[in-house]
């Protein structure tokens, strides 16, 4: 009974431990196509990210003085931010997401 109690506990843990793997897997996918997507904006004028995203919900300066435009939006209630850093040149040269999906 004891080796049956065993057997069934490390099947669970393997289960659960490639059940994590995939989530993981899951989760760097959709990361890397979120970078692939706004990463498309590097080295392109503001007005090409405004023509996209739309007007930022927010401004602000970096600690260099570059410009941040700072979008918000909420999906299935998770918040998502992703600012994008604009040089004195209205060109769009980095940019950061947290929580997009």
């Amino acid at each position: 009974m004891k080796k049956l109690v065993t057997l069934l506990l490390a099947m669970i843990l393997l289960i659960s431990v490639s059940n994590c793997q995939s989530i993981k897997d899951k989760t760097d996918e959709i990361v890397k196509k979120e970078n692939k997507k706004l990463s498309q904006f590097i080295g392109q004028p503001v007005s090409e990210l405004k023509i996209v995203m739309g007007e930022a919900n927010s401004i602000s300066k970096s600690d260099n003085g570059s410009k941040l435009l700072i979008y918000k939006t909420k999906k299935y209630g998770i918040p998502c931010e992703r600012k994008f850093e604009v040089n004195n040149d209205d060109m769009v040269v980095g940019f950061q997401s947290k929580g997009c999906f």
